[in-house]
């Protein structure tokens, strides 16, 4: 690595899971920042002012802007991961992050920040893609789960944060307002940098290139407090070698997705992102400013008020990471899809017979054409924060884990980046169609989105098996042609377990037999092992006697 007669750096490593989570998924803290950066500015009169009132195809077209740079980033992510590894990945993806904030903080047009918020989305395509991955791959299948949602809680966190950041400068005269709050988002970068180098490369992508003795000592640091010969280690190695040689004669590049069994984990995974997608989550995140001021909520009362709910998206997610092992991923997709569709069915009701039309929008604002008060209003608050609770303990997070989990070591990069860009390809439409839609079909938009949550629900109980409680390798076996049906699928029994089991009983019944020999057993068999140590070319050179004497 180095040329000259200096040692290289090394960082020492960190092998806590939570500790390394916490480093790795400041990823989606970036992604949380840069969606509250513009849904805590966007209703500011010193924005309106600076770029004279977005609305409509403007304004979708500037939240869009992080979607699309994300597709890009997410196409980038999987050939990167799979050549610099799962961690240098999410460094790569920081430096694009300085440059679009650097663009958005210096913005003096629509179109500057068009593009800062396009680079600013090359990051998170490629973070939101590659953190989970790395989660994954270091985590224990028990806790695997629990693991992947702290990347969802640090989306919210990012929103929540810069929320308030940006709820704060709003009292700030004049450009410096937004610019401020934009400029705030180079802070998680800092930080995620700095605890890059501290983090352990994936030992499966270590065993993919070939660094198998790195491999097997990150693996046991990791798993066993660096005991290499724990049988957990020595079972989840050799699970992970046996899949690894089966793979690595297939067929490459992106068309393998669709051909043979692939097809279902591609189904599985991107069709899990675009449901999060498209239950119309996005409406109570990107506009939920819109919402409260259909409510009545406007000026500071309606930012607090916005504010509380991602409070709430804070608290649904945490309680996520305390069942979702337990629970399994499929009860949370199905039940959590039909909650949120009650929640749009009944938001779009209330505004359709309780709301009064405003052909001119409210206060000029033409993506707020109908508005309502009294009850129906507390209402239409009440059940936007029930949405968000729902969604914050169900699709949310479990999009994310089931995404990343149903692919195979040799796809997981890549499939994970695909399934990544069904997301920001279906954010980018959503965030592209919502403002023009609160014009032209105003409280019909939660009717929409209520039936697409329904139709989740019905998909997620037909089409994903469980993946709870099972290693990353055994997964691929229900995908296979003859797999059990995904409605009969349940949490755990893992195979994984028995063989732990077996190699324990097998290391417990060596000792006891150890134990029970006479001294002189135990030196005959300590001077056999030394025998083999010392001269174990006279050993080889004697077999090879033996078996030319039995040819004779």
């Amino acid at each position: 690595m180095w040329k000259d007669d200096k040692a290289p750096i090394h960082f020492p490593k960190l092998h806590n899971v939570y500790f390394l989570a916490c480093i790795a998924t400041l990823g989606g803290a970036l992604f949380g920042f840069d969606i509250s950066s513009m849904s805590a500015i966007i209703g500011t009169n010193q924005y309106v002012a600076y770029f004279n009132n977005p609305h409509g195809i403007t304004q979708g077209g500037i939240g869009a802007a992080l979607a699309g740079g994300s597709v890009i980033g997410a196409i980038m992510a999987g050939p990167v991961s799979d050549k610099i590894g799962r961690r240098d990945a999410i460094f790569f993806a920081c430096l694009w992050w300085l440059l679009g904030t650097a663009l958005q903080v210096a913005c003096n047009c629509i179109g500057m920040l068009v593009a800062g918020r396009f680079i600013n989305g090359i990051c998170v395509g490629i973070t939101s893609s590659q953190v989970p991955v790395y989660l994954v791959e270091i985590t224990k299948k028990e806790r695997r789960g629990s693991i992947v949602v702290i990347q969802q809680w640090a989306i919210e966190w990012g929103i929540f944060i810069m929320y308030f950041v940006g709820y704060g400068c709003s009292f700030i005269s004049g450009p410096a307002s937004f610019r401020t709050a934009w400029g705030i988002q180079f802070v998680p970068a800092f930080f995620l940098m700095c605890g890059i180098p501290f983090l352990p490369r994936s030992p499966r992508w270590l065993a993919k290139v070939g660094r198998t003795e790195e491999a097997v000592h990150v693996l046991a640091d990791i798993q066993a407090h660096g005991n290499i010969d724990d049988p957990l280690v020595v079972a989840e190695w050799e699970e992970i070698m046996t899949v690894l040689t089966a793979e690595r004669g297939a067929q490459g590049g992106w068309r393998r997705f669709f051909k043979n069994g692939m097809w279902r984990r591609t189904f599985a995974g991107t069709s899990v992102q675009a449901w999060q997608q498209l239950s119309g989550a996005n409406v109570m995140t990107y506009y939920v400013v819109y919402i409260f001021d259909m409510a009545g909520l406007t000026g500071n009362t309606g930012l607090i008020s916005s504010g509380i709910q991602y409070a709430i998206f804070i608290v649904g997610t945490a309680a996520t990471f305390f069942f979702i092992d337990k629970t399994g991923r499929r009860p949370l997709l199905i039940y959590g899809a039909l909650a949120m569709g009650i929640c749009m069915f009944v938001v779009g009701g209330v505004l359709g017979n309780y709301g009064t039309y405003l052909p001119n929008g409210l206060n000029n604002n033409l993506s707020v054409r109908v508005e309502v008060s009294g009850s129906p209003a507390y209402t239409v608050i009440a059940f936007s924060y029930l949405l968000v609770l729902a969604y914050s303990l169900t699709l949310a997070p479990i999009a994310w884990v089931y995404a990343a989990e149903v692919w195979s070591l040799e796809t997981r990069a890549t499939g994970m980046a695909l399934a990544s860009i069904a997301n920001w390809l279906f954010n980018f439409a959503i965030g592209l169609f919502i403002p023009p839609a609160f014009q032209n079909i105003s409280w019909k938009l939660f009717i929409i989105f209520g039936v697409l949550c329904f139709a989740a629900s019905a998909q997620a109980y037909v089409s994903y098996p469980e993946t709870a409680g099972k290693t990353i390798e055994e997964i691929e076996l229900l995908f296979n042609d003859n797999a059990v049906r995904p409605w009969k699928t349940k949490p755990g029994n893992s195979l994984l377990d028995a063989k732990i089991v077996e190699a324990r009983e097998g290391h417990r019944q060596n000792s006891i037999r150890t134990s029970a020999m006479t001294d002189a057993e135990k030196g005959v068999l300590e001077a056999m092992h030394h025998e083999r140590e010392v001269h174990p070319q006279d050993k080889e050179d004697h077999e090879v006697h033996s078996q030319d004497d039995n040819k004779e």
